[in-house]
């Protein structure tokens, strides 16, 4: 949960916040068009996911606005990553994350923009357009919140630990079984209730208490997943592979992440990799 504060004084989230701003407001333009059924431009990738003219559109304002604030290089979803091994460090972004969310007309959608230093994130953005709402782990502190329609700030806020545990799921999981398996361990350990939803979308429900566990049995990339770990790790939870292991950036040759778990806190954790036990021990 996040309660109202004044405006933060670090120079990087205040030049940051109108650029994410108005990144978001083309993206919800390319959103009503698309839904209001004009013409648009959609292409497949050679791994046969989608990627339309918002992710282009958003990537282009992106890359010109960035390196009018910053010399770091950027590494994009749809841009180029020949040299990225050698950058010690740079920014990470996906201009649109949920795609299919977005074609599928559910407005969960999200910007995600952080910035690597070494293997780490150390700065990391979760725009959320439809919602007009932008989270934000500055280079140090907890998480904060901008409502941009009323220009008011908030700041991450420790609540009371429910008895349900709200456990996270994307819209496709439906279609794995591993996830039923998941859902049927948790059963065993505790109440559950389950929370749908695309992208990143999922790490900002999890700062606002509506999310406690995240499993992902199926693959991302790391600009999927940089910023919302960032963010996690400010408030005490985390994101974390089978074997607890962090997860670590730009270090492979792959972009591709293998399965995770994310969980608020230390709790969570304990009971997701509790699950994950009983999951293992029927196999």
């Amino acid at each position: 949960m996040f309660k109202p504060t004044t405006a933060p004084q670090d120079s990087l989230t205040l030049q940051l916040v109108p650029i994410l701003t108005q990144a978001c407001e083309i993206l919800r333009e390319e959103y009503q068009q698309y839904c209001a059924g004009g013409t648009f431009d959609i292409e497949k990738k050679l791994d046969n996911s989608p990627v339309t003219q918002a992710d282009y559109r958003v990537n282009t304002f992106l890359t010109s606005a960035l390196t009018k604030i910053s010399d770091l290089p950027l590494l994009s979803e749809e841009g180029d990553h020949l040299t990225r091994q050698n950058w010690q460090k740079f920014w990470m972004l996906d201009p649109l994350d949920g795609t299919k969310e977005f074609l599928h007309k559910r407005p969960e959608f999200t910007i995600n923009l952080s910035v690597i230093d070494g293997e780490n994130t150390s700065f990391a953005i979760l725009a959320i357009p439809c919602e007009y709402t932008l989270y934000i782990a500055p280079e140090t502190g907890l998480p904060l919140k901008y409502d941009v329609i009323n220009q008011q700030w908030f700041i991450y806020a420790h609540s009371e630990q429910e008895e349900v545990v709200k456990i996270g799921l994307s819209q496709s999981s439906q279609n794995k079984p591993q996830y039923s398996e998941y859902l049927e361990a948790i059963a065993q350990l505790s109440s559950y209730s389950v929370f749908k939803a695309g992208s990143a979308y999922k790490f900002c429900m999890m700062l606002e208490d509506k999310v406690d566990i995240y499993p992902r049995f199926h693959p991302t990339c790391e600009w999927d997943t940089s910023a919302g770990q960032c963010l996690l790790e400010r408030i005490g939870g985390g994101l974390v592979d089978f074997k607890a292991r962090t997860f670590l950036y730009n270090q492979r040759e792959t972009f591709l992440n293998g399965g995770f778990i994310a969980y608020r806190n230390k709790h969570m954790k304990n009971l997701a990799f509790q699950a994950l036990e009983l999951m293992a021990s029927k196999h």
